[in-house]
């Protein structure tokens, strides 16, 4: 097996054990009350740091596959790390926004937040999800 492959199947793992980890542990934040500006707070810099946390290892799991000659996977991954970054671009921001509100007690930002919470752990288990049929389908065919 190239070293390649060898490169390709170790970033695929971080990429699992990265989104698993990061699902795993949004779960239970979720008995937050999320109606103090530092659960608002912590849980932004959760998922911020989750989203960089995925475009490396995405990326990094693409650039893999394309080195071994898997195009296909490789756009996948591809795929998964611009996702991370539109959604940090997008679900850091309303969160900031709903912190903020939280701050200025503002009480009917605490569904908001949580909603966004909820959808960005949703979202998340999809690309779990679409990781693990991907490499089982990519199993069938070796």
């Amino acid at each position: 097996m190239p070293a390649a492959m060898f490169a390709a199947l170790f970033f695929t793992v971080a990429l699992l054990v990265t989104t698993a980890y990061f699902i795993m542990g949004s779960i239970p934040l979720l008995v937050l009350k999320h109606d103090t500006p530092l659960d608002a707070r912590f849980v932004r810099g959760f998922f911020n740091l989750y989203y960089v946390a995925a475009f490396v290892t995405a990326s990094a799991t693409a650039v893999s596959f394309a080195s071994a000659g898997r195009l296909g996977i490789a756009a996948g991954a591809a795929a998964l790390a611009a996702i991370a970054v539109v959604l940090r671009r997008k679900v850091i921001p309303k969160m900031d926004a709903l912190g903020t509100q939280i701050q200025a007690n503002y009480m009917d930002a605490i569904p908001g937040f949580r909603r966004t919470h909820v959808v960005a752990i949703l979202i998340n288990i999809a690309q779990l999800v679409a990781i693990v049929w991907t490499l089982i389908a990519m199993s069938r065919q070796a």
